[in-house]
């Protein structure tokens, strides 16, 4: 039974020296997994198999969702995948593919006792599915610094954000993650100043908790169903009344402030407990997935198109396909034709912003073409930069028919670009947001641009800024002597699946 408990919540202390350090990678300094090979497996090629069997078998008892509503925030639960990995898999299927550019990750403290939060001394954080960018949390630790602080300790060792961080992988291929641990804090104050960094809806909040612990599997239900009726009723007296609820009291208390304060929807994705998936009856650990959503604004500051759901952003993607089909003259599915027109006329998608479509064939690009400016609706512009994607980019031959079923095709949406101030070269290094931005630079007749998604290849700026800078035609280092106007843009990316 000891050795089951570990799994469950990880309630084990181990010395810190089992613990991989934060180690130097190119002059950043990388969080390592603490617990793969122990809570989730270690290869990557076995971890991708069973999240996406979790996901397969999630998508069979998947609930209806409100219509037109964002998904602001998720509860998940930070077990062994073997224990809560379908509730987990649960709330990662909440969120759309790519759906958001940040993730604000609050997990409870297991091992170390402080109060207020933790935040991490890491620029990257690294699981076996790759490495994820830690975000600026400068905006909001300096709202009230003396709530956050580095806890080494607790960075190296905690898994219940560690836990989480696989799923959004599986989910988001390019997202920074800002996680935090919390001890006993100010719910509301912590509230507010989290609340300060979600204000692009771009953003999801995911708090990692689990329910009861260690009650008979009749009890634990029972405790279970009381406690996420709490928090599906937003309780305003949520710290009362905590005894063995649940491992995550403060971070679902700081969430259910937010909620309550922006009028969030709460829906219960999935329950269940380890006597359901992998532990005896006797002695359970409880799991719950909820989702939060909300009518924020589709508009982000200084960000005039708008945050397309995913259903919108699969529309976009059967359309370009669609156009590639009928360009050959092949027929479309019964049905198919007049279910999507009804899609496009969305109102969202009828709006003006810049768009690219791209090509990939065998994972390699096959054609990529698009535009910066919103001068045509977001539906014309994937219709028309389709087939210049297929046909017109000077770099690769025409597509032709028989290479149509094999390629892959994702769609760009593109935010107005705005000018980067900057000063000098170092001032640009830091500016500019790896992962997240799309950069354009100008010198003269000069100009060229990479999408955000070329940070895949790229993850390092200064090479970034130079294979840009030969793009259009200037000498690699001219980013270093300055002269470039330099300005930046968003991408909400859909792919097929």
């Amino acid at each position: 039974m000891f050795a089951l408990r570990c799994l469950l919540v990880g309630s084990m202390l181990v010395a810190l020296a089992g613990f991989t350090a934060p180690a130097a990678a190119g002059g950043e300094t990388v969080r390592a997994p603490a617990w793969a090979g122990r809570f989730y497996p270690r290869d990557r090629e076995a971890l991708e198999d069973l999240i996406s069997r979790l996901m397969e078998q999630a998508q069979r008892t998947f609930p209806d969702i409100p219509r037109r509503k964002a998904l602001r925030a998720l509860i998940m639960p930070h077990a062994g995948y073997v224990y809560s990995g379908l509730s987990a898999a649960h709330g990662a299927l909440a969120i759309g593919r790519n759906q958001f550019a940040h993730v604000i990750l609050m997990g409870p403290d297991h091992r170390v006792g402080f109060q207020h939060a933790a935040i991490t001394e890491a620029s990257r954080w690294r699981t076996p599915l790759g490495e994820v960018p830690v975000g600026d949390m400068r905006a909001l630790v300096r709202q009230r610094p003396e709530w956050f602080a580095t806890v080494p300790a607790s960075d190296r060792s905690e898994h219940s954000l560690e836990v989480i961080v696989p799923f959004l992988q599986a989910r988001l291929s390019r997202f920074d993650l800002m996680p935090m641990v919390l001890g006993p804090c100010n719910e509301e104050g912590m509230a507010r100043i989290i609340g300060n960094g979600l204000e692009d809806p771009r953003t999801l909040l995911v708090v990692s908790a689990d329910l009861s612990h260690y009650l008979e599997y009749d009890d634990a239900v029972q405790r279970d169903s009381e406690t996420l009726k709490r928090v599906l009723s937003l309780d305003p007296n949520w710290h009362q009344d905590q005894h063995n609820r649940t491992c995550g009291r403060y971070p679902v208390g700081v969430l259910l402030a937010l909620a309550r304060t922006r009028k969030w929807q709460p829906k219960l994705l999935h329950y269940s407990n380890s006597g359901d998936t992998a532990g005896d009856k006797n002695t359970v650990v409880g799991y719950g997935a909820v989702a939060f959503y909300g009518d924020e604004p589709m508009t982000s500051p200084n960000e005039t198109s708008p945050v397309l759901t995913p259903e919108q952003g699969a529309a976009l993607v059967a359309l370009a396909r669609r156009t590639l089909t009928a360009h050959y003259g092949a027929p479309s599915q019964p049905g198919d034709s007049g279910n999507l027109e009804a899609r496009l006329v969305d109102r969202a998608l009828q709006a003006k912003s810049g768009t690219f479509v791209t090509l990939k064939s065998n994972h390699q690009l096959r054609g990529c073409i698009g535009s910066l400016t919103a001068s045509v609706s977001i539906v014309d512009g994937v219709r028309e930069n389709a087939l210049n994607a297929a046909f017109h980019d000077p770099r690769f031959p025409p597509l032709k028919k028989k290479e149509l079923d094999s390629v892959h095709i994702e769609v760009s949406v593109l935010t107005d670009p705005i000018s980067l101030d900057y000063i000098d070269a170092d001032d640009l290094l830091d500016k500019l947001k790896p992962g997240i931005d799309g950069v354009i630079i100008k010198k003269g007749y000069a100009s060229a641009t990479f999408l955000p998604q070329v940070w895949e290849q790229l993850p390092q700026p200064e090479p970034f800024l130079s294979h840009l800078c030969m793009k259009a035609g200037l000498p690699a280092d001219q980013w270093r002597e300055g002269g470039l106007t330099v300005l930046v843009y968003r991408v909400q990316y859909f792919e097929e699946e």
